[in-house]
């Protein structure tokens, strides 16, 4: 005797599709995209401290070979920052580089150099600012004797 294989007909296939079609429809409109942008701002906050204390740490603990130290340096100023990029003051070298979401308006001083004592360094910048369409605000502040990150929601 022979088994008889299953499988899905044409018929079958073409009412799945469809019914996930039109419930695509009816439910797309009623996502709240202006939510999922909110939480843009703050992912890209919360990357760019933590970055910033990568950058403080890297100076700090690269003291005895490199009395120059490390910047964190915002780049593609188009009016808004789109991206930075982690720089060995020493060298020259570019140790990392991260672009921004275009969904996030970021206002930076343009540059944060830290030495070897993990202190801001004359001539850097003090403040970031990051805002997303949905009406988060972020500022992000740097102490520049210490070298103290902090970020507050506006």
């Amino acid at each position: 005797m022979k088994a008889h294989k299953r499988a899905y007909s044409l018929v079958e296939l073409i009412v799945v599709v469809l019914s996930i079609g039109i419930l695509a429809t009816v439910v797309a409109p009623r996502l709240n995209i202006a939510a999922i942008t909110k939480h843009k701002a703050e992912a890209a906050a919360r990357k760019l401290v933590i970055d910033l204390r990568r950058t403080r740490r890297l100076a700090i603990a690269n003291a005895a070979i490199n009395t120059r130290g490390f910047k964190l340096k915002m780049t593609k100023p188009s009016p808004y920052y789109t991206a930075y990029e982690i720089e060995n003051m020493n060298t020259g070298e570019t140790m990392d580089s991260h672009t921004l979401d275009s969904k996030v308006l970021c206002k930076a001083d343009g540059e944060f150099m830290f030495g070897p004592l993990g202190n801001l360094r004359s001539g850097s910048g003090t403040q970031i600012v990051l805002a997303s369409a949905g009406g988060k605000s972020f500022a992000i502040t740097i102490i520049p004797a210490t070298g103290m990150i902090k970020c507050t929601e506006n």
